[in-house]
């Protein structure tokens, strides 16, 4: 059989494999940042672009999509080259989707901290960068699917089959959760609203972790870990069980990210049943990737590459133990909004995907350059650090957990509550904050000696840019043999296999999706809530832009506790206004859905200009270019054309009297700031103050605290509960 020569494209593997590492040290830094925050919440004070409420969403996208992204595609354009004996389809391609992707992350690095958001967590991207992923990543399927079709082995490897159901599924999940309807270049609003859009987002969400950050890893690791090992995948019938299992049961589970939520019970349901069911596709994974280690445990012992690569698959079971652990309902009661939730998201971050990353970036840069590691030593002592630093970080994170949650349930004799003060909570968990840091510390003390270690392996080796191959071409078989099974047929069917994944993958999302937006009984309305004002509408605007939804919630669950503590718990109709949901996932401050009424205006002004002031011992950084800004109001009759568009009931005469309505709402809330006694200056002092300074005086009736104060005093006042506790609704 004549064999034809080739080359592998090594050049883009390397240039992955360098944006991988140095995207880590920028996403593990800012969030090391965020950490010390907890601690000394005033190290940013006045710098608005480094404030947490828009630092916490670059630290995630910088994590998953620059860091693990840039991992994915360099471990999947080295294995899959290999693996198909050819060269990646197209180097215009491979070039555009590297320094497409790169750009992409600038630009999120640019446009987060400026406070351009969707507030949609792991999507707070805003519309044009979305389009320009969906693009990036239509080039990225179409390099890989031309490749495939082009191979000269025959039979599909597993690993690819995770890399086409991962293409397929972000591609599907990214477009419907991005859609929305721009205002401007850089404002947009979903296009769908309140309980359907914390569904839909949490269906991308949920299985963002499950085919971004899972998938293509499970691919890696039937690729590299046999690799390393120099074994055999342990058993092929079960990597044919644990992938199609996986893709199918996964789509499912988003629901149990809103359990007691204002989201209808059947789904809810449905997400619990689903993500029980999970755990043993799940397992089955974790059970082949480690026993295909069998025999080859002194070698462990001595390869860092497969220690980093055993505690990775390690981290995967624990987090996919815990994670239908978490959907069970009488769990998720305890676990939600709490601190337990940031240690099971960073087990799985930090020890699957990182330490997986870390044995893929030690395994390949020694192959990439033609020599040996620089330092065992090195490597082994990274480690130690990166394994004690998640350790150190995820143990206190834990007990923090368990602690917030039962100080909150905590009742009196007479049945009040015993911690009515939300800051009782964040003064005792003060310790485990400090450990978290000093956990984080290690890992990324850990990633810095692993960069050394990566320059001087590649200073004494060679760039070896296209490496020589030779395979023999693949001849044509059409129709299936006699005897063949069905998935040995279906391995050399790429087409095929590609459909069959696709409709795996989509059953889910349409029984879950479909009926919560056609079926307006799940969404019953409640003629008493109303649009928002203009003013309002601009407040929220800027809730949403300083990412307060990142520290609070606005989802009063259906708990004695809770309702003690907040209020009547949430409905579904009174979300139907909200384009975006701000439901949130982590309660760092108390929830704010009923907060309306409940403070003076004068108390919210000096809450966000110094927050320890209202709040002592609050951990809350300051706001205080709120208070000095003028509110833009340019395109507020565009916000709320743009509104009326999606549904909202903004009639014509609403939108074009908006700048009337505006500074009506804003001079009541300037009269009752400059009325009150407790307010920290009056009208002349603060316009003498801006005299003294230099400073443009703005009318305090035009400053963005006043849009941000009008909206949050009219949170949760929309509802009438009746004596019997029940709400005037109408379908």
């Amino acid at each position: 059989m004549e064999l034809q020569q080739f080359h592998y494209d090594n050049k883009i593997v390397k240039n992955f494999l360098y944006a991988t590492i140095i995207w880590g040290v920028v996403g593990m830094s800012v969030g090391l940042l965020l950490a010390f925050m907890f601690i000394f919440p005033s190290v940013t004070d006045g710098i608005s672009w480094l404030s947490f409420g828009r630092l916490r969403p670059l630290h995630t996208n910088a994590v998953i999509f620059a860091f693990i992204g840039n991992a994915i595609f360099a471990g999947v354009y080295y294995s899959t080259q290999r693996l198909l004996k050819a060269r990646m389809f197209s180097d215009v391609l491979s070039k555009i989707n590297f320094w497409g992707w790169q750009l992409i992350i600038v630009a999120a690095a640019i446009t987060l901290p400026l406070g351009f958001t969707s507030s949609k967590e792991y999507a707070e991207l805003e519309w044009p960068i979305d389009i320009m992923i969906a693009v990036v990543w239509v080039v990225f399927g179409w390099n890989l699917i031309g490749t495939i079709l082009r191979r000269r082995q025959r039979h599909l490897y597993v690993a690819i089959w995770f890399y086409l159901a991962t293409f397929v599924t972000v591609a599907v999940l990214h477009i419907f959760n991005s859609l929305a309807l721009p205002v401007n270049f850089l404002k947009s609003y979903s296009a769908y609203a309140g309980v359907q859009d914390a569904l839909v987002q949490w269906w991308y969400g949920h299985n963002a972790v499950a085919f971004f950050l899972t998938t293509p890893f499970l691919g890696l690791m039937y690729y590299f870990v046999p690799k390393a090992a120099n074994r055999p995948v342990y058993s092929y019938k079960l990597s044919i069980i644990h992938f199609w299992s996986l893709i199918f049961i996964y789509i499912w589970a988003g629901p149990h990210h809103l359990l007691y939520t204002a989201l209808p019970d059947w789904a809810q349901n449905l997400g619990v049943t689903f993500s029980v069911m999970l755990l043993m596709p799940s397992w089955g994974g974790m059970i082949n990737g480690l026993l295909t280690l069998r025999g080859a445990w002194d070698k462990v012992r001595t390869s860092p590459v497969l220690k980093f690569m055993v505690v990775a698959i390690t981290g995967y079971g624990m987090a996919t133990f815990e994670g239908p652990m978490l959907s069970l309902k009488n769990v998720n009661a305890i676990a939600h909004f709490t601190d337990w939730i940031i240690a099971h998201v960073h087990v799985g971050a930090l020890a699957w995907n990182g330490f997986l990353t870390f044995g893929m970036v030690y395994w390949l840069v020694p192959r990439l350059f033609k020599t040996k590691l620089f330092s065992i030593g090195l490597a082994n002592l990274h480690f130690w650090l990166g394994t004690l630093g998640i350790v150190v970080y995820a143990l206190p994170m834990y007990v923090a957990g368990f602690l917030q949650a039962s100080m909150w349930k905590q009742f009196n004799p007479d049945g009040s509550l015993f911690y009515g003060n939300f800051l009782e909570t964040v003064t005792e968990i003060m310790p485990m904050y400090w450990m978290r840091a000093i956990g984080g510390s290690m890992y990324i003390i850990g990633a810095f000696v692993m960069i050394y270690n990566v320059i001087q392996t590649a200073r004494s080796g060679s760039k070896v840019e296209d490496e020589l191959a030779e395979a023999a071409a693949l001849s044509k078989i059409t129709g299936r043999k006699r005897g063949e099974k069905f998935h040995t047929w279906l391995e050399r069917k790429p087409i095929q296999l590609t459909i069959l994944a696709t409709i795996a993958i989509l059953i889910g999302g349409i029984v879950q999706i479909i009926p919560t937006l056609l079926v307006k009984s799940n969404i019953p309305t409640i003629t008493s809530v109303k649009p928002y004002t203009p003013l309002e509408l601009e407040g929220r605007d800027i809730y949403i832009r300083e990412g307060c939804v990142g520290c609070h919630s606005q989802m009063v669950r259906p708990f004695r506790s809770e309702v003690e503590r907040y209020g009547e718990y949430a409905k579904a109709g009174e979300f139907v206004y909200d384009r975006p949901f701000l439901w949130g996932s982590k309660r760092t401050g108390p929830d704010l859905l009923r907060v309306g009424g409940k403070y003076s205006d004068s108390w919210h002004f000096n809450h966000m200009y110094d927050p320890q002031s209202t709040s002592s011992g609050s951990i809350m950084p300051s706001y205080q270019w709120l208070i000095k800004d003028k509110l833009d109001k340019s395109s507020t009759e565009g916000k709320m054309k743009t509104m009326a568009d999606l549904g909202v009931p903004y009639s014509e005469e609403d939108i074009e009297n908006a700048k009337q309505s505006m500074d009506k709402q804003g001079k009541q809330i300037e009269k009752n700031l400059y009325d009150d006694p407790d307010f920290v200056k009056s009208y002349e002092a603060d316009k003498a103050y801006a005299e003294q300074n230099n400073e443009d005086f703005v009318e305090m009736k035009d400053r963005e605290i006043v849009a941000l104060i009008a909206y949050l005093q009219r949170l949760g006042t929309d509802i009438k509960v009746k004596d019997n506790n029940e709400v005037s609704t109408s379908n």
